[in-house]
């Protein structure tokens, strides 16, 4: 295990939550306000590409002129980055709302697996789904067909996605229970769901394939006791303490984490510690041994040669 020396932080607005890298080591983000900005390298200037409805969260590829963006409140968007025009992708399934879109990952072939955190709160509220631990997370496939199918439900906020570097597998995030899940889509294990890495030192976030081949997972803040505690208690104590001031219920703690795991779920990087100039470290992206880090709560970005 490492920590953060030699971290570089870069001011682009207000709660950059994920991060993206295209080939020419351009950074593409999304902000509170609703734009998805691009910063071209740890000193490059940041310039608005788009401006989408709702709160933009993950951010990925979707072929090589359009970005795919979880925007919570308005679902799965496509946006161009030719001209900054917006498409919907997804914002219904079976005739009801999705109000908590939160990450994503891309296929070869354009299917798209995402996440809708929990069906009873949206992402601002995400303290009381964790301590009411509703479990109405789901992960979700749309084929390019457009036809929309859960693959996996009952997730404890569901967050992260990430693909296996052959497609055999896709990976979730759960945060509330402190690990991450994968459901096989090739071979003779199509359609079945394991604990892909379990007991996190940390609250998992967004995770990413990295160009290393790694599943690499943010870990905003280590595990916190107080929300174990609450986890035990009947479910009508745990709906009154989510109705206590946020300043009264269990919040992150300071020190940052992002580990990277292999195939098996083997730990191959850690790195812990703090960020001077950073907090709340929700996205991460490996590209070619720089790594990059989005944040849900701060203004800056950070990056760190592995």
């Amino acid at each position: 295990m490492r920590d953060f020396s030699g971290t570089t932080v870069v001011t682009v607005g207000d709660g950059p939550e994920d991060v993206l890298v295209d080939p020419q080591g351009r950074v593409y983000t999304g902000l509170a306000d609703g734009r998805i900005v691009r910063v071209a390298g740890p000193e490059g200037p940041v310039e608005t590409v788009a401006r989408v409805p709702g709160r933009p969260l993950g951010v990925e590829f979707l072929g090589a002129d359009e970005l795919l963006v979880c925007a919570s409140e308005a679902g799965l968007l496509a946006v161009s980055l030719a001209d900054g025009a917006v498409r919907t992708l997804v914002d219904r399934v079976g005739g009801r709302s999705l109000e908590a879109v939160n990450n994503a990952a891309v296929a070869a072939d354009g299917t798209i697996y995402f996440t809708d955190s929990s069906q009873r709160f949206r992402i601002p509220e995400w303290r009381a789904d964790l301590v009411r631990r509703t479990a109405t997370g789901r992960l979700f496939r749309r084929s390019p067909d457009d036809a929309v199918t859960e693959l996996l439900g009952g997730l404890e906020f569901a967050n992260g996605v990430a693909l296996a570097p052959d497609e055999s597998w896709v990976a979730v995030a759960e945060t509330g229970s402190a690990r991450v899940r994968r459901v096989w889509l090739t071979g003779e294990r199509a359609g079945r769901s394991e604990v892909f890495v379990d007991d996190l030192p940390g609250h998992p976030d967004n995770i990413a394939l990295g160009s290393d081949g790694l599943v690499w997972i943010t870990l905003p803040s280590p595990r916190v006791a107080a929300l174990a505690a609450i986890h035990r208690l009947p479910a009508p104590l745990r709906a009154l303490l989510s109705k206590l001031p946020e300043s009264l219920q269990p919040s992150p703690g300071r020190t940052l984490g992002v580990l990277a795991v292999d195939r098996d779920g083997r730990v191959v990087h850690r790195l812990s510690g703090e960020i001077p100039g950073f907090e709340m470290l929700t996205g991460v992206r490996e590209a070619q041994g720089r790594l990059w880090f989005g944040s849900l709560t701060g203004s800056t970005l950070a990056t760190v040669q592995l």
